[in-house]
């Protein structure tokens, strides 16, 4: 039975999705290979995360045991999570780590999950080489692939896995759950959906004062920008990026303290592997955060384009409204659409792997000349 204080008694926003999930695990019916389909921010990875700690737990997902624990704060050691590493997609090295992974036995549950992200990006040679253990996993493996459509997923991948669809939540309908959740008020729960892009992620945010900091600073460094010179703007992108790599401090020392705990029985190829683990998700983490940042711009950015045609209009920064006006008194519609394009840019760069320094400087110098030379 899947007790409440699980992750996926707690999945909101996917009702169908959240029943579908709950009645596999409690029925003994999990897939050996899921494919979840549908547009960021939709909850995909959430579930992911859910449905991977009810598979490790020895109850279904109870909430509260060693291993729903490390799954809850995305420390275990046998749920494996797999971005691309390169600007083209995913490396072949990353699935040879995977194949051998998959043959070896758990650490501390007794079953594995491997959660593969944006797997449109899954080249040929290296969705191929995954078939036949997609197909055929261990009994103790289970597979679960994250993409936006399965048009963009090659059909025999597809073909191997139980494709589970995920629905685009309207905005209002999401901050109703997130405030229905946090207790928040609805106007800051709205903020909160449009930064992160779902319900789930919005109450992860609301409760992490250090991801409102960051949002914080990226306002005010937008906010400053008319009036900062080249020294100002690169200052305020180191003291950015120095609240974003905050939070990682504490998930290094969790690293640390489970690498210490588990040396005395794993090999030196596991112990390995678990440290190059721990330096993706390192990087993952940073990166997640500089995209949430980049996500917070071009918010505000959309709001003052609907300020400059309408100076009442309603906006999801309403407790920023004094900066979008004041960016709305001196800009023109094309100078923030231009505004808005070198926020996609900057999110191209991270995406390639280009250093979060540069990429953030480069970012708002373009911001600049938008809105000062519309």
């Amino acid at each position: 039975m899947v007790a409440d204080a699980s992750l996926l008694a707690k999945l909101s926003g996917q009702k169908r999705v959240k029943s579908f999930l709950t009645r596999a695990v409690e029925g003994g019916r999990a897939a050996h290979a899921y494919l979840f389909v549908g547009a960021p921010g939709s909850g995909k990875l959430e579930a992911a995360w859910a449905l991977a700690q009810a598979l490790l737990c020895e109850d279904g997902g109870c909430g509260a045991c060693d291993n729903c624990m490390r799954a809850a704060r995305r420390t275990h050691p046998d749920v494996h999570y797999y971005t691309p590493e390169s600007a083209t997609g995913y490396l072949i090295s990353q699935t040879r780590e995977l194949l051998e992974d998959v043959a070896l036995a758990p650490i501390r549950a007794k079953h594995k999950v491997y959660i593969i992200d944006r797997a449109e990006q899954m080249r040929a040679n290296t969705a191929n080489a995954l078939l036949k253990t997609i197909e055929e996993p261990p009994e103790t493996v289970t597979f679960i692939l994250l993409g936006t459509s399965t048009d963009t997923i090659l059909p025999t991948i597809v073909s191997r896995c139980q494709c589970v669809p995920f629905r685009t939540l309207p905005l209002d309908e999401s901050a109703q759950t997130v405030a229905r959740a946090t207790g928040v008020d609805l106007a800051r729960c709205r903020m909160a959906v449009a930064v992160t892009g779902g319900p789930n992620a919005a109450i992860g945010f609301l409760k992490s004062a250090e991801r409102q900091e960051v949002r914080r600073q990226m306002l005010r460094a937008i906010d400053m920008l008319r009036r900062s010179d080249e020294a100002d703007i690169l200052l305020s992108v180191r003291d950015l990026l120095g609240v974003i790599k905050a939070p990682l401090a504490e998930l290094k020392d969790a690293q640390k303290a489970m690498l210490d705990r588990d040396s005395d029985y794993l090999s030196r190829g596991a112990l390995k592997q678990l440290e190059d683990r721990n330096k993706r998700e390192l990087t993952a983490r940073e990166r997640s955060g500089i995209m949430e940042a980049l996500a917070c711009v071009r918010s505000l950015l959309r709001d003052v384009l609907l300020l400059v045609q309408d100076d009442a209009a309603s906006i999801v920064n309403e407790d920023a409204r004094d900066i979008a006006c004041r960016l709305a008194e001196h800009a023109t519609c094309t100078g923030i659409v231009r505004a808005i394009e070198a926020v996609g840019d900057a999110e191209h760069r991270i995406a390639r792997n280009i250093t979060p320094q540069l990429t953030c400087e480069v970012m708002l110098f373009d911001i600049r000349k938008a809105l000062l030379c519309p």
